[in-house]
């Protein structure tokens, strides 16, 4: 699409949350878990089979970028005019 419509950009993700009051620790401790996982070489090789590429990030970082892509995809949908039916 980016070929073909200048300024496209759209991404498939998937990412790990927590309820909001889950204590830091327990949070740090499954970010620095999956932060690991995703560091195996093993892992990694079948996350790019399935035409992924694994993002680790730490706790703010994946805040900021939740954050983002709500900012970005808000502006589309209100540009667009959508509506919930």
């Amino acid at each position: 699409m980016g070929e073909f419509v200048a300024g496209y950009e759209a991404i498939g993700w998937t990412g790990i949350g927590a309820p909001k009051n889950t204590p830091i620790a327990i949070i740090d401790k499954l970010n620095g878990e999956i932060n690991r996982g995703l560091a195996d070489p093993k892992l990694s090789a079948q996350i790019a089979d399935l035409g992924g590429i694994p993002m680790p990030m730490t706790r703010d970082e994946f805040r900021h970028f939740i954050a983002t892509e709500t900012d970005k995809w808000t502006k589309v949908v209100k540009f667009a005019g959508i509506k919930p039916e």
